[in-house]
């Protein structure tokens, strides 16, 4: 598995693909984050094009096993992010 990306790699080659300076790409990298994570946690979506949908999703409460010790604990719903891959970026990857 390829080594992922870190967020001065990110922002770098959004500089180089945008024709921008690193400071523009990185305010508007920080920009996207906060409002895909405002939104994501106001219980909405974002859909990325080509990329893939974000949303939260809740689960119910339930009964979970320690696995050390086998122990059966309940554990209270809480709230996961989820996100569904956009086919087109699935059917790049065969191509």
């Amino acid at each position: 598995m390829a080594k992922a990306l870190t967020k001065t790699q990110l922002v770098a080659a959004l500089a180089d693909e945008l024709g921008s300076e690193k400071k523009a790409a990185a305010a508007a990298l920080d920009a996207i984050i906060s409002v895909i994570s405002r939104e994501v946690s106001s219980g909405g979506a974002v859909a990325l094009p080509g990329v893939g949908k974000i949303y939260c999703r809740e689960r119910p409460a339930r009964m979970v096993r320690n696995p050390a010790t086998g122990q059966q604990i309940h554990k209270d719903a809480d709230k996961v992010v989820k996100m569904t891959i956009a086919k087109a970026l699935k059917d790049s990857l065969n191509s």
